[in-house]
C-alpha cells in the first residue's frame, strides 16, 4: 500500500512541474486534464504526508523511551505514543479508502428522470414527492436544479419529470437512487382509509461531455412541434418544442420547457448525450462483469430499492437493510443519513474486493 502511496505522491510532484510548464499553461486541454488529475489525488497526498509525519513523531517518541526518564516524563511519552498510534491507525484506514479506484463519473453533474409507475394518480403524486425531496437535498448541498422536461397531471403530480442537478460531486451522492421506489400510504381520494402501494422509478445519469461521447449530427433526427404544457400563449402556439431521435440506438428525448427552440434543443441534447453514454457504459460493463448488478446504487432499475411507509413514518433501503423512522424529514430533503450509509457500504465492498485480489 505504501509503495502505491509513494507513487501517487511522486505523480503529484510531477504534476506540479507540468502545471508550471509554459507549453502546458498555453494548452487549455492539457492544463484542464493535469489540473483535474492533481485535484483528484490531492486529498490522498495530504493524508499520506500527514501519516508520514505522525509516523516519524511516533518513532521519535519510542526512542525517547529508551532514554533515562523520570516517572512523570515516561508517562507523558507513553500517553503521546498511544495518541500517535491511534492517529496512525485512523490515517491508515482513510488511506485505504482513498486508494480505492474512484468512479470517473463521481464529480459530474446529474440528469435525473422520475416516472410514476404502478398506481395511477397516486404514483404520479409520489413522483412529485421524490422530485421535491431531491430538489431540497440538492439545495442543502449548494447545488442548482434545472427542470428539462415535465409531464404533470391534474392532481399535482408528474407522469414524468426530467431535471439536471449541477454541482461538484453530485453524481457521487445521487447515483444510489437508481431503481424503483415504493410508497405505502392512504391516498387522499381513498374514503375507506385503506393503505395503497404505488411505485415510481428513478434513473440517475451522469452528464456526458462532448469529449466523452461523439454523437454525429447525421445520426440525429430533429422534430419540432408546438408545446402542450403551461407557459403562456407564445409557448403553446410556436414550434418551440424539440424532439431528438438518436437513430443508431433509438434513444428519443423531448424538451418543451423553454420558449426558445434553440434552448430546448440544447437541453434535449444534454439528456440525449447522457442516455447514450449510460447505454454504452452499461453494455461495456455487462461484457466482463456483473458490477452494475452487485454494487450498491447500480443494477437493474426495475429493482425495488426503497420503501416509504407513511403510517409508520418509516423509510427502508432494502439493499443494505437500513430502516429509519424519519420519513417526514427525509421527504424534506434530509437524505444525508441514507446517502452516507450507502457510500460506506460501497466503500466496504470495494475494500473487501481489493483485499481479495
Amino acid at each position: 500500500m505504501f509503495d502505491r502511496l509513494q507513487a501517487v505522491e511522486d505523480r503529484y510532484e510531477r504534476l506540479n512541474e507540468l502545471l508550471s510548464d509554459p507549453d502546458i499553461v498555453n494548452d487549455p486541454k492539457k492544463l484542464r486534464e493535469f489540473s483535474k488529475e492533481q485535484s483528484d489525488i490531492q486529498e490522498t497526498v495530504e493524508a499520506f504526508r500527514e501519516y508520514k509525519e505522525v509516523r516519524e513523531q511516533f518513532q521519535d517518541a519510542k526512542v525517547m523511551l529508551e532514554d533515562k526518564l523520570d516517572t512523570e516524563m515516561r508517562e507523558m511519552v507513553k500517553e503521546e505514543l498511544s495518541e500517535l498510534s491511534g492517529r496512525m491507525e485512523e490515517l491508515e484506514g482513510r488511506l485505504k479508502i482513498l486508494l480505492i479506484p474512484k468512479d470517473p463519473n463521481d464529480d459530474k453533474n446529474v440528469i435525473m428522470e422520475i416516472r410514476g409507475a404502478a398506481g395511477g394518480d397516486e404514483a404520479a403524486l409520489f413522483a412529485g414527492d421524490l422530485y421535491r425531496m431531491y430538489s431540497r437535498f440538492a439545495e442543502a448541498q449548494g447545488w442548482k436544479t434545472e427542470v428539462i422536461e415535465a409531464s404533470s397531471t391534474g392532481v399535482g403530480g408528474y407522469k414524468e419529470i426530467i431535471f439536471m442537478i449541477n454541482g461538484s460531486g453530485a453524481y457521487s451522492k445521487m447515483k444510489f437512487e437508481n431503481g424503483a421506489h415504493r410508497v405505502q400510504r392512504v391516498p387522499e381520494t381513498e374514503s375507506g382509509g385503506r393503505i395503497h402501494t404505488s411505485t415510481a422509478t428513478v434513473a440517475c445519469l451522469p452528464e456526458a461531455e462532448e469529449v466523452e461521447i461523439e454523437i454525429h449530427e447525421k445520426d440525429i433526427r430533429v422534430d419540432t412541434f408546438a408545446s402542450s404544457g403551461p407557459g403562456g400563449q407564445s409557448v403553446n402556439t410556436t414550434m418551440s418544442a424539440v424532439r431528438l431521435t438518436h437513430l443508431p440506438t433509438g434513444t428519443v428525448v423531448s424538451c418543451q420547457d423553454e420558449k426558445s427552440q434553440i434552448k430546448n434543443k440544447e437541453k434535449a441534447m444534454k439528456v440525449l448525450r447522457a442516455r447514450v453514454y449510460d447505454k454504452f457504459q452499461q453494455e461495456a460493463q455487462a461484457e466482463y462483469d456483473q458490477q452494475r448488478k452487485s454494487a450498491v446504487g447500480t443494477g437493474d432499475r426495475s429493482e425495488r430499492i426503497r420503501t416509504y411507509n407513511f403510517p409508520q413514518n418509516r423509510v427502508t433501503d432494502h439493499r443494505i437493510g437500513l430502516t429509519i423512522q424519519k420519513l417526514d424529514q427525509i421527504l424534506q430533503g434530509k437524505l444525508d443519513e441514507v446517502v452516507d450509509a450507502l457510500i460506506m457500504e460501497e466503500q466496504s465492498r470495494k475494500l473487501e474486493a481489493a483485499s481479495n485480489v
